[in-house]
Protein backbone atom coordinates (compact mmCIF):
# COMPACT_ATOMS: atom_id res chain seq x y z
CA UNK A 1 0.00 0.00 0.00
CA UNK A 2 1.18 3.52 -0.74
CA UNK A 3 2.75 5.08 2.36
CA UNK A 4 0.75 8.26 1.70
CA UNK A 5 -2.45 6.32 2.36
CA UNK A 6 -1.37 4.43 5.44
CA UNK A 7 -3.25 5.61 8.55
CA UNK A 8 -1.37 7.41 11.29
CA UNK A 9 -2.42 7.59 14.92
CA UNK A 10 -1.53 10.70 16.92
CA UNK A 11 -2.64 10.31 20.52
CA UNK A 12 -6.26 9.11 20.36
CA UNK A 13 -6.91 10.33 16.82
CA UNK A 14 -6.29 8.20 13.74
CA UNK A 15 -6.02 9.92 10.37
CA UNK A 16 -6.99 7.67 7.50
CA UNK A 17 -4.17 9.03 5.34
CA UNK A 18 -1.29 11.51 5.49
CA UNK A 19 -2.89 14.24 3.36
CA UNK A 20 -3.87 17.37 5.29
CA UNK A 21 -5.76 20.38 3.99
CA UNK A 22 -3.65 23.28 5.13
CA UNK A 23 -5.37 26.28 6.74
CA UNK A 24 -6.37 28.69 3.97
CA UNK A 25 -7.85 32.10 4.75
CA UNK A 26 -11.06 32.59 2.80
CA UNK A 27 -11.70 36.22 3.82
CA UNK A 28 -15.41 35.47 3.57
CA UNK A 29 -16.72 36.14 7.09
CA UNK A 30 -18.74 38.96 8.59
CA UNK A 31 -17.94 39.73 12.23
CA UNK A 32 -15.98 36.47 12.40
CA UNK A 33 -18.91 34.19 11.61
CA UNK A 34 -18.63 31.07 9.46
CA UNK A 35 -21.27 30.72 6.77
CA UNK A 36 -22.37 28.55 3.85
CA UNK A 37 -19.17 29.35 1.93
CA UNK A 38 -17.11 27.70 4.67
CA UNK A 39 -19.46 24.73 4.84
CA UNK A 40 -19.18 24.05 1.11
CA UNK A 41 -15.47 24.87 0.88
CA UNK A 42 -14.44 22.67 3.80
CA UNK A 43 -17.11 20.05 3.29
CA UNK A 44 -16.04 19.38 -0.28
CA UNK A 45 -12.52 18.63 0.92
CA UNK A 46 -13.90 16.11 3.40
CA UNK A 47 -15.85 14.47 0.59
CA UNK A 48 -12.61 14.66 -1.41
CA UNK A 49 -10.85 12.25 0.94
CA UNK A 50 -8.40 14.29 3.04
CA UNK A 51 -7.32 12.70 6.31
CA UNK A 52 -7.29 15.99 8.22
CA UNK A 53 -8.80 19.38 7.42
CA UNK A 54 -7.44 22.32 9.39
CA UNK A 55 -9.83 25.25 9.24
CA UNK A 56 -8.29 28.56 8.28
CA UNK A 57 -6.38 30.87 10.64
CA UNK A 58 -9.10 31.77 13.13
CA UNK A 59 -8.77 35.01 15.07
CA UNK A 60 -8.79 34.77 18.86
CA UNK A 61 -9.99 38.38 19.18
CA UNK A 62 -11.35 41.10 16.86
CA UNK A 63 -7.95 42.83 16.82
CA UNK A 64 -6.28 39.50 15.99
CA UNK A 65 -7.84 39.41 12.52
CA UNK A 66 -5.70 39.90 9.43
CA UNK A 67 -8.66 41.55 7.71
CA UNK A 68 -12.21 42.57 8.65
CA UNK A 69 -13.33 39.49 6.69
CA UNK A 70 -11.49 36.88 8.78
CA UNK A 71 -13.04 33.93 10.55
CA UNK A 72 -13.10 34.34 14.33
CA UNK A 73 -13.68 32.52 17.59
CA UNK A 74 -13.71 35.32 20.15
CA UNK A 75 -17.32 34.93 21.26
CA UNK A 76 -19.67 32.07 22.00
CA UNK A 77 -22.01 33.10 19.19
CA UNK A 78 -19.39 31.84 16.71
CA UNK A 79 -19.80 28.27 17.94
CA UNK A 80 -23.02 27.15 16.26
CA UNK A 81 -22.03 27.56 12.60
CA UNK A 82 -18.62 26.00 13.13
CA UNK A 83 -20.19 23.08 14.96
CA UNK A 84 -22.32 22.35 11.89
CA UNK A 85 -19.25 22.40 9.63
CA UNK A 86 -17.22 20.18 11.96
CA UNK A 87 -20.10 17.72 12.14
CA UNK A 88 -20.18 17.47 8.35
CA UNK A 89 -16.41 16.94 8.13
CA UNK A 90 -16.52 14.14 10.70
CA UNK A 91 -19.59 12.53 9.12
CA UNK A 92 -17.66 12.25 5.86
CA UNK A 93 -14.61 10.47 7.23
CA UNK A 94 -12.14 13.31 7.79
CA UNK A 95 -10.87 14.83 11.02
CA UNK A 96 -11.52 18.53 11.69
CA UNK A 97 -8.78 20.69 13.16
CA UNK A 98 -8.57 24.41 13.86
CA UNK A 99 -5.69 26.86 13.65
CA UNK A 100 -5.86 29.66 16.24
CA UNK A 101 -4.08 32.87 15.32
CA UNK A 102 -3.32 36.47 16.17
CA UNK A 103 -2.06 38.64 13.31
CA UNK A 104 -0.25 41.19 15.47
CA UNK A 105 1.26 43.95 13.30
CA UNK A 106 -0.07 42.25 10.15
CA UNK A 107 -3.66 42.82 11.29
CA UNK A 108 -6.07 45.51 10.01
CA UNK A 109 -5.37 44.89 6.32
CA UNK A 110 -7.69 44.75 3.36
CA UNK A 111 -8.52 41.34 1.95
CA UNK A 112 -6.19 40.40 -0.94
CA UNK A 113 -8.72 41.07 -3.71
CA UNK A 114 -9.43 44.49 -2.19
CA UNK A 115 -5.77 45.45 -2.46
CA UNK A 116 -4.31 43.95 0.70
CA UNK A 117 -3.06 47.26 2.10
CA UNK A 118 -2.92 48.30 5.76
CA UNK A 119 -6.14 49.93 6.96
CA UNK A 120 -5.37 52.92 9.19
CA UNK A 121 -6.64 52.56 12.74
CA UNK A 122 -8.83 55.67 12.31
CA UNK A 123 -10.53 54.32 9.17
CA UNK A 124 -14.06 52.89 9.57
CA UNK A 125 -12.96 49.27 9.06
CA UNK A 126 -9.53 49.59 10.71
CA UNK A 127 -8.18 49.12 14.22
CA UNK A 128 -4.97 49.66 16.15
CA UNK A 129 -2.48 46.85 15.63
CA UNK A 130 -0.19 45.44 18.32
CA UNK A 131 3.24 43.82 18.22
CA UNK A 132 6.22 42.94 20.42
CA UNK A 133 7.80 46.26 19.44
CA UNK A 134 6.61 49.39 17.64
CA UNK A 135 8.05 48.29 14.28
CA UNK A 136 5.74 48.23 11.24
CA UNK A 137 5.65 45.39 8.72
CA UNK A 138 6.17 47.92 5.92
CA UNK A 139 8.26 51.02 6.41
CA UNK A 140 6.25 54.23 6.27
CA UNK A 141 2.99 52.71 7.50
CA UNK A 142 1.22 53.26 10.82
CA UNK A 143 3.17 51.89 13.78
CA UNK A 144 1.80 49.04 15.87
CA UNK A 145 1.62 49.49 19.63
CA UNK A 146 4.12 47.45 21.64
CA UNK A 147 2.20 45.14 23.93
CA UNK A 148 2.49 45.87 27.64
CA UNK A 149 2.11 43.27 30.36
CA UNK A 150 -1.67 43.60 30.37
CA UNK A 151 -1.81 43.25 26.60
CA UNK A 152 0.29 40.09 26.69
CA UNK A 153 -1.94 38.61 29.39
CA UNK A 154 -4.99 39.36 27.22
CA UNK A 155 -3.42 37.60 24.22
CA UNK A 156 -2.75 34.49 26.31
CA UNK A 157 -6.28 34.50 27.72
CA UNK A 158 -7.78 35.02 24.25
CA UNK A 159 -6.01 31.89 22.98
CA UNK A 160 -7.26 29.95 26.00
CA UNK A 161 -10.87 31.11 25.57
CA UNK A 162 -10.80 30.28 21.85
CA UNK A 163 -9.51 26.83 22.81
CA UNK A 164 -12.45 26.37 25.17
CA UNK A 165 -14.83 27.19 22.32
CA UNK A 166 -12.93 24.85 19.99
CA UNK A 167 -13.52 21.99 22.42
CA UNK A 168 -17.23 22.77 22.59
CA UNK A 169 -17.43 22.83 18.79
CA UNK A 170 -15.85 19.38 18.55
CA UNK A 171 -12.50 19.97 16.87
CA UNK A 172 -10.14 16.99 17.24
CA UNK A 173 -6.84 18.73 16.39
CA UNK A 174 -5.55 22.10 17.59
CA UNK A 175 -2.85 24.08 15.79
CA UNK A 176 -1.26 27.24 17.17
CA UNK A 177 -0.13 29.65 14.46
CA UNK A 178 3.40 30.85 15.22
CA UNK A 179 4.44 31.38 11.59
CA UNK A 180 4.09 33.71 8.60
CA UNK A 181 4.92 36.90 10.46
CA UNK A 182 1.91 36.85 12.78
CA UNK A 183 2.10 37.79 16.44
CA UNK A 184 3.68 34.67 17.98
CA UNK A 185 6.25 34.62 15.16
CA UNK A 186 6.87 38.35 15.69
CA UNK A 187 7.95 37.57 19.26
CA UNK A 188 10.26 34.78 18.05
CA UNK A 189 12.25 36.87 15.58
CA UNK A 190 14.80 39.55 16.55
CA UNK A 191 13.82 41.44 13.39
CA UNK A 192 10.43 42.28 14.90
CA UNK A 193 11.18 41.89 18.61
CA UNK A 194 13.46 44.53 20.13
CA UNK A 195 12.08 44.23 23.66
CA UNK A 196 14.37 44.51 26.67
CA UNK A 197 12.07 42.74 29.15
CA UNK A 198 11.49 39.02 29.74
CA UNK A 199 9.91 38.66 26.28
CA UNK A 200 12.85 39.96 24.26
CA UNK A 201 16.57 39.64 23.64
CA UNK A 202 17.68 36.08 24.29
CA UNK A 203 16.30 33.01 22.53
CA UNK A 204 14.73 31.90 25.82
CA UNK A 205 12.94 35.24 26.19
CA UNK A 206 11.76 35.43 22.58
CA UNK A 207 10.10 32.00 22.75
CA UNK A 208 8.49 32.78 26.12
CA UNK A 209 5.11 33.98 24.80
CA UNK A 210 4.66 30.94 22.54
CA UNK A 211 5.47 28.64 25.46
CA UNK A 212 3.05 30.50 27.73
CA UNK A 213 0.26 30.33 25.14
CA UNK A 214 0.98 26.64 24.62
CA UNK A 215 0.88 25.93 28.36
CA UNK A 216 -2.42 27.80 28.85
CA UNK A 217 -4.01 26.01 25.89
CA UNK A 218 -2.83 22.67 27.31
CA UNK A 219 -4.55 23.50 30.60
CA UNK A 220 -7.91 22.84 28.94
CA UNK A 221 -7.20 21.12 25.60
CA UNK A 222 -7.91 17.38 26.11
CA UNK A 223 -4.68 15.52 26.77
CA UNK A 224 -5.68 12.72 24.39
CA UNK A 225 -6.12 15.08 21.40
CA UNK A 226 -3.24 16.24 19.17
CA UNK A 227 -1.66 19.67 19.51
CA UNK A 228 0.31 21.07 16.56
CA UNK A 229 2.36 24.26 16.24
CA UNK A 230 3.02 25.90 12.88
CA UNK A 231 6.33 27.74 12.68
CA UNK A 232 8.28 29.54 10.00
CA UNK A 233 11.52 27.59 10.14
CA UNK A 234 13.42 30.57 8.72
CA UNK A 235 12.68 34.22 8.05
CA UNK A 236 14.71 34.09 4.82
CA UNK A 237 16.28 37.37 6.01
CA UNK A 238 19.66 38.19 7.52
CA UNK A 239 19.58 38.47 11.29
CA UNK A 240 16.19 36.82 11.58
CA UNK A 241 14.79 33.60 13.01
CA UNK A 242 16.76 30.66 11.59
CA UNK A 243 16.67 26.86 11.16
CA UNK A 244 18.95 26.22 14.14
CA UNK A 245 16.56 28.12 16.42
CA UNK A 246 13.64 26.22 14.90
CA UNK A 247 15.25 22.89 15.79
CA UNK A 248 15.93 24.11 19.32
CA UNK A 249 12.36 25.40 19.74
CA UNK A 250 10.89 22.19 18.31
CA UNK A 251 12.81 20.09 20.83
CA UNK A 252 11.44 22.23 23.66
CA UNK A 253 7.88 22.02 22.31
CA UNK A 254 8.20 18.24 22.05
CA UNK A 255 9.31 18.12 25.69
CA UNK A 256 6.29 20.28 26.59
CA UNK A 257 3.89 17.84 24.94
CA UNK A 258 3.36 19.28 21.45
CA UNK A 259 2.77 16.46 18.97
CA UNK A 260 3.74 17.89 15.59
CA UNK A 261 5.58 20.83 14.06
CA UNK A 262 3.95 22.17 10.90
CA UNK A 263 7.00 23.44 9.00
CA UNK A 264 6.48 26.51 6.87
CA UNK A 265 8.79 29.51 6.32
CA UNK A 266 8.87 33.25 5.84
CA UNK A 267 6.26 35.96 6.11
CA UNK A 268 7.90 38.12 8.77
CA UNK A 269 9.46 40.92 6.72
CA UNK A 270 8.69 42.50 3.37
CA UNK A 271 12.31 42.15 2.20
CA UNK A 272 12.53 38.36 2.61
CA UNK A 273 14.22 36.46 -0.20
CA UNK A 274 12.57 33.06 -0.64
CA UNK A 275 13.98 30.53 -3.16
CA UNK A 276 10.55 29.29 -4.16
CA UNK A 277 10.36 25.96 -5.97
CA UNK A 278 8.64 22.57 -5.72
CA UNK A 279 9.05 21.20 -2.20
CA UNK A 280 11.36 24.05 -1.16
CA UNK A 281 10.37 23.78 2.51
CA UNK A 282 10.70 20.00 2.84
CA UNK A 283 14.33 20.12 4.12
CA UNK A 284 13.17 22.02 7.21
CA UNK A 285 10.58 19.39 8.08
CA UNK A 286 13.19 16.69 7.51
CA UNK A 287 15.80 18.44 9.67
CA UNK A 288 13.44 19.08 12.57
CA UNK A 289 12.12 15.52 12.46
CA UNK A 290 15.58 13.92 12.31
CA UNK A 291 17.19 16.12 14.97
CA UNK A 292 14.37 16.18 17.53
CA UNK A 293 12.24 13.09 16.87
CA UNK A 294 9.02 15.11 16.83
CA UNK A 295 6.44 14.48 14.11
CA UNK A 296 6.52 17.02 11.30
CA UNK A 297 4.30 18.22 8.50
CA UNK A 298 5.70 19.30 5.14
CA UNK A 299 4.06 22.12 3.22
CA UNK A 300 4.80 24.33 0.22
CA UNK A 301 4.30 23.73 -3.52
CA UNK A 302 3.33 20.10 -3.09
CA UNK A 303 1.32 19.26 -6.20
CA UNK A 304 1.95 15.65 -7.26
CA UNK A 305 0.95 12.37 -5.66
CA UNK A 306 4.35 10.83 -6.40
CA UNK A 307 6.12 13.80 -4.79
CA UNK A 308 4.06 13.41 -1.61
CA UNK A 309 4.54 9.65 -1.55
CA UNK A 310 8.32 10.12 -1.66
CA UNK A 311 8.21 12.55 1.27
CA UNK A 312 6.31 10.12 3.47
CA UNK A 313 8.02 6.92 2.28
CA UNK A 314 11.51 8.36 2.82
CA UNK A 315 10.65 9.61 6.31
CA UNK A 316 11.21 13.29 5.55
CA UNK A 317 7.90 14.16 7.21
CA UNK A 318 4.89 12.42 8.69
CA UNK A 319 2.14 14.48 7.03
CA UNK A 320 1.90 16.54 3.86
CA UNK A 321 -0.20 19.69 3.85
CA UNK A 322 -1.69 20.99 0.63
CA UNK A 323 -3.34 24.33 -0.05
CA UNK A 324 -3.39 25.68 -3.61
CA UNK A 325 -3.51 22.19 -5.10
CA UNK A 326 -6.61 21.56 -3.01
CA UNK A 327 -8.18 24.75 -4.34
CA UNK A 328 -7.55 23.51 -7.87
CA UNK A 329 -8.84 20.04 -7.06
CA UNK A 330 -10.95 19.50 -3.91
CA UNK A 331 -10.83 15.75 -4.62
CA UNK A 332 -7.06 15.55 -4.91
CA UNK A 333 -6.71 12.78 -2.27
CA UNK A 334 -9.07 10.53 -4.24
CA UNK A 335 -7.20 11.23 -7.48
CA UNK A 336 -3.84 10.72 -5.72
CA UNK A 337 -5.02 7.33 -4.49
CA UNK A 338 -5.86 6.34 -8.05
CA UNK A 339 -2.46 7.52 -9.27
CA UNK A 340 -0.64 5.51 -6.60
CA UNK A 341 -2.84 2.42 -6.86
CA UNK A 342 -4.11 2.78 -3.33
CA UNK A 343 -7.39 1.27 -2.25
CA UNK A 344 -9.45 4.18 -0.99
CA UNK A 345 -13.17 4.44 -0.47
CA UNK A 346 -15.01 6.98 -2.59
CA UNK A 347 -18.28 8.46 -1.30
CA UNK A 348 -21.11 6.17 -2.37
CA UNK A 349 -22.71 9.11 -4.17
CA UNK A 350 -19.57 9.40 -6.36
CA UNK A 351 -18.78 5.71 -6.93
CA UNK A 352 -20.08 5.86 -10.49
CA UNK A 353 -17.32 8.36 -11.34
CA UNK A 354 -14.51 6.49 -9.62
CA UNK A 355 -12.81 5.32 -12.78
CA UNK A 356 -11.84 7.64 -15.57
CA UNK A 357 -12.09 6.54 -19.19
CA UNK A 358 -8.91 7.33 -21.07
Amino acid sequence: MAELFKPIKIKSIELKNRIVISPMCEYSSTDGFANDWHLVHLGSRAVGGAGLIIIEATAVSPEARITPDDLGLWKDEHIAELKKIVGFIHANGSIAGIQLAHAGRKASHESPWKGGELIHSKAPEGWQTVAPSAIPYKEGTELPIALDEGGITKVINDFKEATRRSIEIGFKVMELHAAHGYLLHQFLSPLSNERTDQYGGSFENRIRLLLEVTAEVQEIWPKDLPLFVRISATDWADGGWNPEESVKLSAILKEKGVDLIDCSTGGLVSWQKIPVGPGFQIPFAEQIKSETGILTGAVGLLTEAEQMEEIIASGKADLVLIARESLRDPYFPLHAAQALGADVKWPVQYERAKYQHK
